[in-house]
């Protein structure tokens, strides 16, 4: 029962704070941390209840390394709102000129494709792999290693979104309401959970899909949405089909990148001279 409601449940109390923060006009920099602490906290506790394989849970070091990792993750992302709202201004619209049921589904789908293609770059363009190939180091997928990443790789993935929300002139209440739902879905899709979500991975990413875009084999490592699973139909990148699993996760070449643990080694990869042609892309 709890594997069938996992999921149901998260989206069930994602749509109800988003109602509530529309409803009751929240604050929404207040919102959003507390928001994602506790889907952090419902997560974490779903791994340990439903594992998908026990071998994945964190052990006292990669906490504490994860942990680090997090909140240079968080400082990424201020810096990439800061780095927006100084470049363009407060320039998205404080009401509607959609109704904001149609504008909700029109931001989701505008960052969600902006996220699609900066994140498919990270994994083909090889400069930007030097940043997003830290996220794809640790050999197992869990709630917590979601925030292991290169703080240049966050303000750039999440300043491209935001700039392209911004620059569409989407209202603050239809930023919120969709990036609450990219928050959840960007921590549920990592998570170590065993939960299978049948058809919908065909509209919704899922951790099915997640684990496949971590292997070391990169003919299934597709799924570049993290949030939605049509520009992966889209644009080719979609390879999940039910009952298929890794065979192993990181990557393919374990040397190229530091480890998780040496955090200022990862940090300082991109500025080191490549070993040989081809070493920094995915």
């Amino acid at each position: 029962m709890l594997r069938s409601l996992a999921y149901p449940a998260l989206l069930t109390a994602t749509l109800l704070v988003v109602t509530a923060s529309l409803v009751l006009d929240w604050n929404p920099e207040r919102v959003s941390p507390l928001f994602l602490v506790g889907t952090l906290i419902y997560l974490t506790v779903l791994e340990r209840l439903i594992p998908h394989r026990r071998d994945w849970h964190p052990d006292g070091a990669e906490w504490r390394w994860y942990g680090v990792y997090f909140l240079l993750t968080m400082a990424g992302s201020a810096l990439a709102q800061f780095a927006v709202t100084t470049a363009v201004g407060k320039i998205s619209p404080a009401d509607p000129t959609l109704p904001l049921g149609a504008e909700i589904p029109a931001a989701l789908l505008s960052g969600s494709l902006a996220g699609y293609l900066v994140h498919r770059l990270g994994h083909t363009n090889p400069v930007l792999w030097r940043l997003h190939g830290v996220h794809h180091v640790p050999q197992k997928v869990n709630v917590a290693n979601n925030g292991v990443n290169h703080v240049l790789d966050i303000v750039l993935a999440q300043g491209v979104v935001q700039l392209t929300l911004a620059l569409a002139g989407f209202s603050q209440r239809s930023v919120l309401a969709s990036g609450l739902f990219v928050a959840a879905q960007g921590y549920f899709v990592h998570a170590n959970i065993d939960v299978r979500i049948g058809r919908l991975n065909h509209v919704l990413a899922s951790p099915e899909q997640h684990r496949l875009h971590h292997s070391t084999d990169l003919a299934e490592a597709g799924h570049y949405g993290s949030d939605l699973s049509c520009w992966d139909h889209l644009f080719g990148s979609f390879t999940w089909r039910p009952g298929r699993e890794p065979v192993a996760v990181g990557l393919s070449d374990p040397t190229s990148f530091p480890g998780t643990g040496e955090i200022l080694g990862s940090l300082f990869r991109p500025w080191r001279r490549a070993k040989r042609p081809g070493d920094g892309i995915a």
